[in-house]
């Protein structure tokens, strides 16, 4: 139990403020693809003359609000679920169903981020219609312990490299978002399943209120 806690609670700090900051990314975000949608709507129907990167920039910014609010939300339990099966098993039970859906989902997470890190890590061969960016730059740095490497616009590991000058948006920084978010919903993954297993060995009231997690720390 102790060793159990032991990983739980940095893994919860880790994830209390990771999941934050991403809350707040993910507000500023949809705030500014608000703005997008109404400009686009006033030159296309006020004016009579639409713009031509307001779409592809929603696009974009939906995205990344949407792989960095959804693994908060899968740790409050925000998704959709059927658990009529659960919830009329005997505790026990229930708790060890609960266990299983949780292990099969971290399965299917693993198998998403090696899938997603073929699709989104690479060269910018495809590029961004209308968004441009005021500067170009290569990115290459290994996971250590995985064999892979986190790469933007480059095949040569390490490497780094910026220079000013504007150039077409590479369509990975819009692919990208996604992958965080599945790594965010390993992490939370991860959380929720040494939470279980605490639960099921009885130790249960040695476990803080998920929801305490997403308070502000001068409310908690």
């Amino acid at each position: 139990m102790a060793a159990l806690l032991a990983l739980l609670r940095p893994l919860q700090a880790v994830n209390d403020v990771v999941l934050r900051l991403g809350r707040g990314l993910a507000v500023l975000a949809l705030a500014v693809m608000v703005v997008c949608i109404l400009l686009q709507v006033y030159f296309r129907y006020v004016l009579n003359n639409a713009l031509p990167w307001p779409e592809e920039a929603a696009r974009f910014l939906m995205l990344w609000m949407t792989g960095l609010i959804a693994p908060l939300a899968y740790r409050r339990g925000g998704f959709v679920a059927i658990d009529m099966v659960q919830t009329a098993l005997p505790r026990r039970a229930g708790q060890a169903l609960s266990l299983a859906l949780l292990l099969l989902s971290l399965l299917v997470l693993v198998m998403a981020l090696q899938l997603g890190h073929k699709h989104v890590f690479g060269n910018c061969l495809f590029k961004s219609s209308t968004l441009w960016l005021p500067f170009t730059f290569k990115f290459a740095l290994p996971i250590p312990l995985t064999g892979l490497d986190l790469t933007i616009c480059t095949r040569t590991s390490p490497a780094f490299s910026f220079e000013w000058g504007w150039t077409k948006m590479p369509l990975p920084l819009a692919f990208l978002s996604l992958w965080v978010g599945v790594v965010l919903l390993t992490l939370v993954n991860i959380e929720l399943i040494l939470r279980a297993v605490v639960t099921a060995l009885g130790g249960e009231d040695r476990l803080r209120p998920q929801m305490d997690a997403d308070l502000p720390a001068s409310a908690e």
